[in-house]
């Protein structure tokens, strides 16, 4: 298992706890997340960012579910559903450096780990949607190797032949 899956998983869990205990973001953060990867600090980083913008996320991701999730009150979506629908979008939107492809392809798998049978089904649903609607807005900022996405080269070439 790569390491960033860990994470993820880590950082699902820590929210699931936090959810459901008091919500004491510093106590669950010291216990899930920093006790776990106290000799991999590169992980530790990455867990501890995505858990922290997740909750300050939370709101704004509940919002785009309902919007997309046709049909289904959300208190009605398994907590774990829930929680990496959130924790997708805000990996989305806030980390620059990965591809969508990729932060939606980990939640389906951690969605077949950790959830119901037809979870993963579900979820790529709702992110794939959310994917073009981020794209259309213009509210993904993605950058780095292997980030260009097939719609920009194609516009690029068009552009370049036109001039």
């Amino acid at each position: 298992m790569s390491s960033r899956r860990e994470a993820r998983e880590r950082t699902m869990q820590a929210l699931y706890a936090f959810e459901l205990g008091s919500g004491d973001a510093q106590h669950v953060l010291e216990n899930v997340i920093k006790k776990h990867f106290e000799k991999d600090p590169e992980s530790l980083d990455f867990a501890t960012n995505l858990f922290l913008r997740t909750l300050d996320f939370t709101e704004e991701a509940d919002e785009i579910v309902v919007k997309y999730a046709q049909n289904w009150d959300i208190s009605r979506i398994a907590l774990v559903d829930r929680i990496l629908l959130r924790l997708a979008m805000c990996e989305m939107l806030t980390f620059e450096d990965i591809p969508p492809k990729v932060t939606i392809n980990e939640a389906i798998e951690v969605a077949k780990r950790f959830s119901t049978e037809k979870s993963g089904q579900f979820i790529n649903g709702i992110l794939d949607s959310v994917l073009t609607d981020f794209r259309g807005s213009g509210r993904m900022k993605k950058s780095g190797r292997g980030l260009v996405e097939t719609d920009t080269v194609v516009e690029k070439e068009e552009e370049n032949e036109s001039n």
